[in-house]
């Protein structure tokens, strides 16, 4: 194994010419200098220098392997650059993956911040899921990290081995048509005065239909389904359509189309949002530069912030 040291010293005499001008680059002594390139042509088993006049050239072999050497050692230099990069998570390749209103949002808004970043080379491959399936790609190791939710009718087990940083809440808002309340302008609903009003749903297999469910439940009915989409845009044109009332998350709401209003809820609801990884993932530089942008973007959306910073 040829000894990187050394050859930094045959490219430097190559590229300098004497010795004394190695040994001043260098900092070292000259005689250190001749010693240590007698030591490499020992190694290597040939003659890398050899005298004319007064100084020191470099034979035909000592020309070919300081050109070897000048490769290495800019690859040994960019190797620094790119691991000082990774140091400060300026760099590197993520999956991450969150659930489409958080996408929209304050996700984008990270994306925005991240690429006008000057020095900044993350890669990012970027996918939208609902947390269960967000989880398990997070599992499985096809994503590094994810935007998840979860209700407070509704908690979430995490994995094994996952761990979540919290980024805030945001209130569930219903959807109904205006004029449509049955109590005073300006109180919270209570949703029991909704039981014989038509309802839209999420589809069953999400936890935004478990929550919605479960919330009217809590208030001693069982919701008439007279639509599904898991698209809350649908939702709240079908309730400006007058086919019925929804339970909306605040990030959900894009526009708010003409005839239908948002309803403070007397038994309240709230998403809680959170960052997920691998648990030693969060001690990465670049996902620990991913949170900070996140958590930076989220709390300018999110009327309800974290209890723990």
């Amino acid at each position: 194994m040829i000894d990187v040291r050394k050859l930094r010293l045959l490219a430097a005499l190559e590229r300098l010419g004497t010795i004394a001008a190695v040994a001043d680059e260098l900092r070292i002594s000259a005689p250190g200098v001749s010693m240590q390139l007698a030591a490499l042509e020992k190694e290597v088993g040939i003659r890398l220098t050899q005298r004319r006049g007064r100084g020191l050239v470099l034979t035909a072999a000592g020309v070919t392997l300081a050109a070897h050497g000048h490769d290495i050692l800019d690859r040994l230099s960019l190797a620094e650059l790119e691991l000082e990069a990774l140091r400060a998570g300026t760099v590197g390749q993520y999956t991450f993956t969150a659930f489409p209103s958080a996408a929209r949002t304050f996700v984008a808004d990270a994306c925005r911040q991240l690429f006008g970043e000057a020095g900044s080379a993350l890669d990012l491959r970027l996918t939208t899921l609902e947390p269960d399936d967000a989880l398990d790609a997070l599992a499985s190791g096809k994503a590094d990290l994810a935007v998840i939710h979860s209700y407070s009718n509704v908690p979430r087990d995490l994995p094994v081995g996952i761990e979540s940083r919290s980024l805030g809440a945001e209130p569930v808002w219903l959807a109904a048509p205006i004029g449509g309340r049955r109590d005073a302008a300006g109180t919270a609903v209570d949703l029991a005065d909704f039981a014989t009003s038509p309802w839209i749903a999420p589809t069953a297999d999400v936890t935004c239909f478990t929550m919605m469910e479960r919330a009217c439940g809590l208030a001693g009915f069982r919701p008439r389904i007279v639509a599904r989409s898991m698209d809350f845009a649908v939702q709240l044109e079908l309730v400006a359509a007058g086919v019925g009332v929804a339970l909306v998350p605040a990030l959900t709401v894009a526009h708010l189309p003409a005839g239908v209003e948002l309803l403070e809820l007397a038994s309240p609801v709230e998403r809680s949002i959170h960052l997920a990884a691998r648990a030693p993932d969060f001690a990465d530089p670049g996902i620990q530069n991913l949170v900070r942008l996140i958590t930076d973007a989220a709390a300018a959306r999110l009327p309800i912030r974290p209890l723990l910073a």
